[in-house]
């Protein structure tokens, strides 16, 4: 999560692929429960206004009104919005709520790092990390409560998936770490161009693209350049290889990939990475090629965790060249970090080192990544919620990855 090298300006919004607001309807509600603002595109809160009897010729204005309200400001009471009338911010209240992830805990790396355990609808928890680095920070979230992968290395993992988020609780992530950062701006106050988050990457909890209408809707609400305004450029999101949904990544998002690799064979691919037994690495790969041209990007981020005797030998790394061959890439090698019950190891710096060299020697850049927030189980591959964390011995998991 914090060795991605994205350019800092907002004016990649103006290239690349058309970002279009698309009108996907928002989940059926309970009776007698509000709808929530947070994580409506523009084109679903105008439609959600005139619903609630918004005169039409008014709804654009109003859409843009309470936008500023909610993703610049941040305010969360119907009442502080001062530029509407008294009577329809009453109406506002009657007919919708602003909520938010709830904070369970808070919890601090002794590096900064912050990991938060929130709550969502229905009981169920996820867990958000925030990485702060010099200049910058980066946030984590998480696309689903569980996960269907099983991706034998990773903690998460071995949770089974719950369900997805919703896109305003994709949204609500960020917001909620903007709250405890006191990162909104101040009326009246100097205007501060410092971001402390700076960067978001889907990589917490879940895999984004079998949740990809929420996803790429909360983005779109991620990126809209009078709220929260983060660039594509500086959203990456992470997948194992759900290859269908990439080119739609490409054009309907257009932000950064990053691709859970982790092997440079199908045999070693399969027991760590089990969705490459319904797409291979061939067929992964072919996917990637078109992704650069599609969204603009610069390159592809490939990611590779590091397990001891698994997948780290000389031959694994100039292999891992060949693979990739042709495709504009940064290779991040991810030192494995354990949990409990893990069935594989860390490889040895030395080994990693070597494995970087023979990488960089090829022509691609290989940043080891530093692991942030071991101490909280905040580092990549380690956030499970913590009511369903140890629910799984060393026995099971370790059966279930083939060893």
């Amino acid at each position: 999560m914090t060795a991605f090298d994205i350019p800092a300006t907002n004016a990649a919004l103006a290239t690349g692929p058309v970002v279009q607001d698309v009108l996907t309807l928002p989940r059926k509600l309970p009776a007698g429960e509000k709808a929530n603002l947070i994580g409506l595109t523009r084109a679903q809160l105008r439609a959600a206004l005139i619903e609630a009897g918004t005169p039409e010729r008014q709804a654009k204005m109003r859409e843009g009104q309470i936008w500023q309200w909610l993703y610049h400001w941040g305010v969360r009471d119907f009442a502080q919005m001062t530029n509407l009338a008294k009577d329809y911010r009453a109406l506002l209240a009657e007919k919708f709520q602003i909520a938010l992830p709830e904070i369970v805990t808070r919890q601090v790396s002794e590096d900064g790092t912050r990991k938060y355990l929130l709550r969502i609808a229905g009981g169920h928890e996820v867990e958000t990390v925030y990485i702060p680095e010099e200049g910058r920070g980066t946030l984590c979230v998480s696309s689903q409560v569980g996960c269907t992968l099983t991706c034998t290395f990773c903690h998460t993992g071995t949770q089974k998936l719950v369900r997805n988020l919703t896109a305003g609780e994709i949204v609500g992530q960020l917001m909620v770490a903007r709250d405890d950062l006191g990162e909104w701006p101040q009326p009246r106050a100097p205007k501060d161009e410092t971001r402390l988050v700076s960067n978001l990457v889907l990589m917490g909890m879940g895999e984004p693209l079998y949740n990809f209408e929420n996803v790429r809707d909360a983005m779109h609400v991620v990126m809209d350049g009078e709220g929260l305004s983060l660039s594509r450029r500086r959203i990456t999101l992470s997948t194992s290889g759900v290859v269908p949904e990439i080119a739609r990544t490409a054009e309907e998002i257009g932000c950064l990939l990053a691709v859970s690799f982790h092997a440079t064979t199908n045999e070693v691919r399969d027991r760590l990475v089990p969705i490459n037994k319904k797409w291979n690495i061939d067929a992964l790969l072919a996917a990637l090629r078109d992704y650069p041209r599609l969204s603009n990007s610069e390159r592809i981020t490939f990611e590779y965790v590091m397990l001891d005797g698994v997948n780290d030998s000389d031959e694994d790394a100039r292999r891992l060249v060949k693979l990739i061959g042709g495709i504009p890439a940064k290779i991040n090698l991810i030192p494995f970090n354990e949990w409990p019950g893990a069935p594989y190891k860390r490889s040895s710096w030395d080994r990693i080192e070597r494995f970087a060299d023979i990488i960089y020697k090829a022509g691609y850049a290989s940043p080891i990544r530093t692991p942030r927030g071991e101490d909280i189980m905040a580092a990549c591959g380690q956030l499970k919620s913590a009511t369903e964390r140890g629910r799984k011995s060393r026995a099971e998991v370790a059966a279930e990855a083939g060893l």
